[in-house]
């Protein structure tokens, strides 16, 4: 079997989610689009995450539009996604109708590779998306790629990990990622549990690694998996690499040069690419977006367990409200919410729900003095089942006598789709629409409404900022 390592480069997604808040704009990736595609990258991920709430509440951007608009650009490379499995890409579960829907448009709209991930690695929460993907990628051979979050806690082991890789492929997956989303995997942890992997997937299912460079360790951990079997790895070019983001792609694909691994990439035509990237960095520090903090290495992320938009998100959330001088003590907090509520993976939502929670624990001086309603719901069971049990007393405090979820949470919803279609039938261009709408209601009716002010050639501008405020 080859050993040639496949990359899928990163920059047109997670790069800018990590180090500036997803505030890339489609104008800034168009000029080298074909130059990316022509590179021979496994894929480049390109939408998903927390890309589409960015386009609609900061960019002014169609999120399905840059899809297609990305679609034209890219015709070699697949296109990946991140997808929050019942969450879709919003911070809720959806009802089913909805997440078939959104899938089916995704990949006809120019998806080919969903990773497909649950913020507690709750299995229940994936069979909808997965069966969906599964339906819909035949006619344009898109790849399911099942994805377990990686973290550690007393419940959280080696055994644990390899039991729901097996778990994944047999309900439908064609590659397994393992995303460790704030780089807390150790190289030797990696080399193991990618062993173990390999040993009960079959040799058609391709296992894909996905870290940061948080903790400065992102490349030994890649060089372990490597060497124990993997078959692609995240990079991210270096205008935005390392530190919150991915390894660097360029040092990355030098060390593999002329040994068994060879990535097969030629490393001179993606300098200019990369000086491109710097100039949209250099606007993105510019503009205050980009924060040089979160390029530089940060071992107590092994401690924290803070994933790089998490950490941006989190320094945003405090500069606004004029505490920054209080990010040590948040972080510090983390780790004990996360105790509190059962050892959740900490990736979108659950990153939000826990270090907002951290937050208020912090600024109020009482821990859960204040309780988010996410974090509720989180304690409570509606996100799903959490692998640790939490705190009796903070149980007890959060939910009172109110029951816990037991079942799939998506079972208690009713179909949705054609609700939501109803309420924004005055928007409607695109069934498209409609998916923008279920995931971000008022916010893409602000979207909305701009667009239509934009197409009648009225000021834009002002139906947003002054009419119509995010």
């Amino acid at each position: 079997m080859s050993k040639k390592v496949l990359i899928t480069e990163t920059i047109l997604r997670d790069a800018h989610q990590s180090q500036a808040a997803t505030r890339m704009k489609l104008e800034e990736m168009i000029p080298v689009l074909e130059q990316l595609d022509d590179m021979g990258y496994y894929s480049l991920e390109a939408w998903g995450g927390a890309t589409f709430d960015s386009c609609l509440r900061f960019l002014n951007e169609d999120p399905w539009e840059r899809l297609r608009t990305l679609r034209k650009h890219i015709t070699k490379t697949p296109i990946q996604m991140l997808l929050r499995g019942q969450n879709l890409l919003g911070y809720k579960h959806y009802a089913d109708d909805v997440v078939e829907k959104f899938v089916e448009a995704s990949i006809r709209n120019g998806v080919r590779v969903i990773r497909v991930f649950d913020a507690l690695n709750d299995k229940r929460n994936l069979e909808t998306a997965i069966k969906a993907i599964n339906k819909y990628k035949g006619d344009y051979g898109a790849i399911c790629e099942a994805t377990i979050c990686y973290t550690t806690s007393p419940v959280h082991t080696n055994e644990y990990f390899i039991k729901l890789a097996k778990e994944l492929e047999q309900m439908g997956a064609d590659n397994i990622c393992l995303k460790d989303m704030a780089n807390i995997i150790l190289p030797y942890t990696a080399y193991e549990l990618i062993k173990g992997m390999k040993k009960v997937l079959k040799p058609t299912t391709k296992i894909h690694l996905h870290t940061h460079n948080t903790t400065g360790t992102g490349d030994m951990v890649y060089l372990k998996a490597i060497e124990a079997g993997r078959d692609i790895v995240d990079c991210a070019l270096s205008a935005m690499g390392n530190g919150t983001s991915q390894p660097a792609t360029e040092p990355f694909i030098a060390t593999l040069q002329g040994t068994e691994y060879d990535t097969g990439l030629d490393l001179t035509k993606l300098l200019p690419i990369n000086e491109h990237f710097k100039g949209v960095a250099a606007r993105l520090e510019k503009d205050g977006i980009l924060n040089p903090k979160v390029r530089q290495i940060d071992v107590n992320t092994l401690i924290y367990q803070v994933p790089g938009g998490m950490l941006s998100n989190l320094m945003s959330q405090l500069k606004q409200a004029g505490k920054l001088d209080k990010l040590t003590e948040c972080l510090a907090e983390v780790p004990n919410v996360r105790k509190d509520c059962g050892y959740p993976p900490l990736v979108t939502p659950s990153s939000q729900i826990v270090g907002t929670q951290a937050v208020l624990n912090v600024l109020q001086n009482e821990r859960y003095k204040m309780v988010t309603k996410e974090f509720k719901n989180l304690i409570k069971g509606e996100y799903g089942q959490l692998i640790g049990e939490p705190d009796a007393d903070i149980l007890k405090k959060v939910i009172g006598d109110e029951q816990r979820v037991t079942c799939r949470p998506a079972d208690l919803l009713e179909p949705e789709y054609e609700k939501f279609k109803e309420e924004m039938k005055e928007y409607y261009t695109q069934e498209e629409d409609v998916l923008s709408y279920a995931l971000f209601n008022q916010v893409a009716i602000n979207f909305f409404k701009y667009r239509l002010a934009r197409d009648k050639k009225v000021d834009a501008d002002l139906a947003k900022t002054k009419v119509y405020p995010v």
